[in-house]
């Protein structure tokens, strides 16, 4: 059997609901010769008639063979309505996007764009992932926030330059920018020994300074909560300081580092993959966000 255009079974399904070719090419903005014509390719394809026609305004009959065309012909039509919604959905960003971060990124740059696409699309599907920060894999994700640069096939954008600042207990250090080196054997609440973390200790003792951990603890709440008990100061990123009570606290200061350590924010995508409209919005609107969030780190 050649193979059967879909226009040609909607013509059909017209025809058997309508019950005359001429109300069906009316339905369908046809004339009936060019409804005649349809019908007669679809025979000819199929290798059989699918309708009876007794002639004059007397109502057409569908043949045995038209009644198993007809059955599966519908289901195809109907599939195929699914298919062309679920296309238009995709071209207007209510699709899926698959989206891996880690903290910083899920405290500021992320929620703005998660609320923003869900906004803008209200139907789409955002799923959330955290990376491995030791070996992080763009696999099948859609959009990767990562502080550093990852190999492979990947396109990317630089989002923002991150300074880390030193928040220690009030009167600990004189105001303004501390050296790196006053931090050698101070004591210091820190994170686990994370990639990042051991980063971050292995860039202060390039500057000088070997810090003493007096604390090791997860999430910044916590160690601000230690440095605010005296125990020890913190070296932090400063997206994990922003909108935070920290900078009024009369209890904390906040410092900029001589040399400053700094991380580079980057969002990666897989290059050799086309990018939905969801995915393209997601992009432009985390620029816009890490814009902002630059003005402000300067302002």
């Amino acid at each position: 059997m050649a193979d059967v255009e879909l226009r040609l079974l909607r013509t059909m399904a017209a025809i058997a609901e309508e019950g005359t070719f001429g109300r069906a090419a009316a339905r369908l903005g046809y004339t009936q010769s060019s409804v005649s014509q349809q019908i007669a390719a679809l025979e000819r394809a199929l290798g059989g008639a699918v309708f009876d026609r007794p002639g004059g305004p007397r109502p057409v009959r569908i043949t045995p063979l038209g009644e198993v065309v007809l059955a599966h012909g519908r289901d195809l039509l109907t599939k195929a309505e699914v298919l062309a919604d679920a296309v238009d959905r995709f071209r207007a960003g209510s699709g899926r996007i698959d989206i891996g971060t880690f903290q910083s990124v899920s405290n500021l740059i992320l929620p703005a764009v998660v609320r923003r696409l869900l906004d803008e699309h209200p139907g789409c599907d955002i799923r959330l992932s955290d990376v491995e920060p030791k070996d992080p894999q763009i696999g099948d994700l859609d959009l990767l926030f990562y502080d550093g640069r990852i190999q492979g096939d990947v396109g990317h954008v630089k989002l923002l330059d991150e300074p880390y600042l030193l928040v220690a207990g009030a009167g600990a250090f004189p105001d303004g920018p501390v050296r790196v080196k006053l931090l050698d054997d101070a004591p210091m609440v820190a994170w686990p020994t994370t990639y990042h973390q051991t980063w971050l200790e292995r860039a202060l003792a390039g500057a000088g300074a070997q810090p003493r951990i007096v604390f090791r603890t997860v999430g910044h709440e916590t160690i601000l909560s230690m440095v605010r008990a005296g125990i020890g100061s913190a070296v932090l990123p400063w997206l994990a300081l922003h909108g935070s009570d920290a900078w009024s606290d009369d209890r904390l200061s906040i410092h900029q580092l001589q040399p400053s350590p700094a991380r580079e924010l980057y969002l990666y995508w897989p290059a050799g993959r086309t990018q939905s409209p969801l995915a393209t919005r997601a992009i432009d609107i985390a620029v816009e966000a890490a814009r902002e969030l630059t003005k402000q780190e300067s302002a």
